[in-house]
């Protein structure tokens, strides 16, 4: 198994493959594959030490059977696609600095694009045909001016800002990197993965679901250090890709509209909420040049304080954390506060939990007891 581009110096084939295993493991999601391989040191240990984990957690564990991932890996050779881990020195600095950045990427395409200054142009599916003009506009501008465009390969002006940067643009898919999604744009996919860059977190074979999409915003707005919104409704998944971007300290940016259009109304509520009004891609630039992360634009969400986490050797006793949980999600600082426990031992306690189905993940390192889950 290769990971071309990607691979660094000290990472086996035998630890290559057990990370995947982890990671396509049952309820092991970023969080808890990074506090696994720091608590064990190395993919192979954790996935030994899975199912003790569960036994404590009060459930029988399996991990990822070994020939599924085998599988996995040969499906992702046929698509000539290859893997990324997060400790490669290649992995994109900006995405590293994310919550819960992705601990494995599958790509295609040249890589180097994901080193360059990139933005992320987002925006309607149903888009009107002068924002879908103006997109198609703006990331060839922005192309010319040194940036990647990171987009979402979604219909309306995810489509018109791959087109209008080709070649210098970045496809995340909510799919695996051997389907395309949505069909009307797989031969769009298809050059992007031979021109441009194709990303996928997803295994390769993955449908994608609606709670795939989310994931996939995460990494959209991971990648830039900026997010423009060109055309957006009030609820919608653009929104959010610029919400993510606010929360990681990037710049936001919107083209207002007209108040009398439903698409325009969610890029005006960006503004009023502190995003920054742009209208050439010369201002974008100006902007995103020498971005240091310092952002102009104030779209914030509350933050959560959070301890340093790290399980040192001498945490192997959990916490007795569970009746401090609820379904309501509380953030970690606080269950470690009212605990009176180490950090460390309160996250041993919240890996057996996690590993065993019964606590969810939230942002800002919150967390919350399953629904079903025993309290």
């Amino acid at each position: 198994m290769s990971e071309g581009t990607g691979s660094q110096t000290g990472l086996s084939q035998a630890e290559a493959f057990a990370r995947i295993r982890l990671l396509r493991s049952p309820n092991i999601g970023p969080v808890t594959y990074f506090h696994l391989l720091q608590r064990f040191g190395d993919a192979q240990a954790a996935l030994e030490a899975l199912p003790d984990l569960g036994k404590r957690g009060g459930r029988q564990y399996s991990a990822a059977k070994v020939d599924r991932i085998e599988r996995e890996v040969d499906a992702a050779r046929k698509a000539g696609a290859k893997y990324l881990f997060h400790d490669s020195p290649t992995y994109p600095e900006l995405l590293r600095e994310i919550e819960s950045a992705p601990p494995i990427l599958t790509w295609r395409g040249d890589f180097s694009l994901a080193q360059q200054p990139c933005v992320a142009m987002v925006g309607a599916r149903n888009a009107s045909a002068a924002s879908v003009k103006l997109a198609r506009e703006l990331a060839s501008g922005l192309s010319q001016e040194g940036f990647t465009v990171v987009s979402g390969l979604a219909r309306g002006i995810d489509g018109a800002a791959h087109e209008g940067a080709m070649p210098h643009t970045i496809g995340v898919i909510a799919s695996g990197i051997d389907i395309a999604y949505p069909p009307q744009h797989a031969d769009l996919q298809e050059r992007i993965a031979n021109e441009g860059l194709l990303l996928a977190e997803q295994p390769p074979g993955t449908e994608p679901r609606g709670s795939h999409f989310p994931s996939r915003n995460r990494i959209i707005a991971g990648l830039a250090a900026g997010t423009l919104v060109v055309e957006a409704a009030p609820k919608s998944g653009s929104l959010i890709t610029a919400r993510l971007a606010g929360e990681s300290g990037r710049e936001v940016m919107a083209i207002p509209g007209s108040p009398l259009d439903p698409r325009s109304q969610g890029c005006n509520q960006l503004i009023r909420d502190g995003a920054v009004l742009v209208q050439s891609a010369d201002e974008i630039a100006e902007l995103l040049r020498g971005f240091d992360g310092s952002a102009r634009s104030s779209l914030r969400e509350a933050a959560f304080p959070e301890y340093d986490y790290e399980i040192d050797e001498g945490a192997d006793e959990p916490a007795e954390i569970v009746d401090l949980l609820t379904t309501a999600p509380v953030a970690v600082d606080e269950i470690i506060r009212q605990s009176g426990a180490s950090a460390g031992s309160v996250q041993m306690a919240l890996l057996e939990l996690e590993i065993s189905g019964e606590l969810h993940r939230h942002a800002g390192g919150r967390v919350s007891i399953a629904r079903g889950g025993r309290i």
